[in-house]
């Protein structure tokens, strides 16, 4: 639910939802990303408000009736998921105003969520990962670089922001980890695996430099360039890659590939509390969506091996 470059609300209401998204960086360190999430839906909140007739700001002093117009028009044109992000967004930022005194009633209070739909995400098999990663060439300096990523990605289920921010000193081959500062900053460290930690090794024996040239650079995958790759490059590279593997390319994305990487290590009997941590959900009931695969291993297992199964 992004805000459009042409929607243009007040001045003044522009200003509130700096000031809140300023006092959100403040006090939660939250990424560029969760910020720009917040700004979008309240400015599109803001930009309704305005073109439906209310005056400038009234942002902050919009009652219960006036949210209620707003989110049953978001419902007919938006998923529920959309819905709920919004209805969040919005109960963050008028529990901001009330508690910095800016309104002495929190017009959200009696506002039902909506109906949240628990989607089961797209999946590939692990032979379809396997050919997968054996698409980029293993002769070419980009092939190489490509080889090391798409392994990091699947050996560690970093979100694809995450992979393409990673730098040099975030990454030990001797211990066979990688450091990562992910959603609100939160630091973790991921096990890479014996095909990934072969992989890096080979790109940075000498692809890396390759690519780099007379340049430097601090960040662990470099382009052509010499600068870091962008998320929506990776995304074009895979999809790439999936064509090469059989794979239909509209089924995956690099989050697929961490999908994967969640599901495969339930299904091989991980725990889902340590996929929370692997995953960097701040929450275990991020987590919950992977419920489904580990209640049918544990059926699997008992249809094997109890007496009465």
């Amino acid at each position: 639910m992004k805000a459009s470059a042409s929607l243009s609300p007040y001045p003044e209401d522009l200003a509130v939802i700096d000031d809140f998204c300023d006092a959100l960086w403040l006090s939660d360190g939250l990424a560029k990303n969760s910020l720009a999430s917040y700004r979008s839906d309240l400015i599109l909140y803001a930009d309704w408000l305005k073109h439906n007739g209310y005056y400038a700001g009234v942002l902050e002093q919009a009652g219960e009736t006036t949210l209620i117009s707003f989110i049953a028009q978001i419902a007919a044109s938006h998923k529920a998921s959309s819905q709920a992000r919004m209805m969040a967004t919005l109960r963050r930022f008028y529990r901001h105003l009330l508690s910095n005194g800016r309104i002495t009633e929190d017009p959200t209070l009696k506002l039902a969520a909506p109906a949240k739909i628990s989607r089961l995400p797209k999946l590939i098999s692990e032979k379809q990962v396997e050919l997968l990663l054996a698409a980029p060439p293993a002769d070419t300096p980009l092939g190489q670089r490509d080889r090391a990523m798409l392994e990091t990605l699947y050996a560690t289920g970093l979100r694809v922001s995450e992979l393409v921010a990673l730098k040099l000193h975030e990454i030990s081959l001797n211990d066979g980890v990688v450091r990562i500062f992910g959603k609100g900053s939160r630091e973790r460290l991921a096990p890479l695996g014996e095909k990934a930690i072969d992989q890096i090794d080979d790109y940075l024996a000498e692809a890396r430099q390759h690519l780099l040239g007379e340049r430097q650079s601090d960040d662990l995958f470099v382009t052509a360039r010499g600068s870091a790759m962008t998320r929506q490059a990776f995304w074009q590279l895979i999809k790439r890659y999936a064509v090469i593997a059989g794979i239909d390319a509209k089924k995956l994305s690099p989050h697929v590939l961490r999908h994967a990487f969640a599901t495969h290590l339930l299904n091989h009997g991980a725990d889902l509390r340590a996929v929370q941590l692997l995953l960097g959900h701040a929450d275990i009931s991020t987590t919950q969506i992977y419920t489904h695969v580990a209640h049918e291993r544990l059926k699997t297992l008992h249809s094997q091996h109890h007496p009465r199964g």
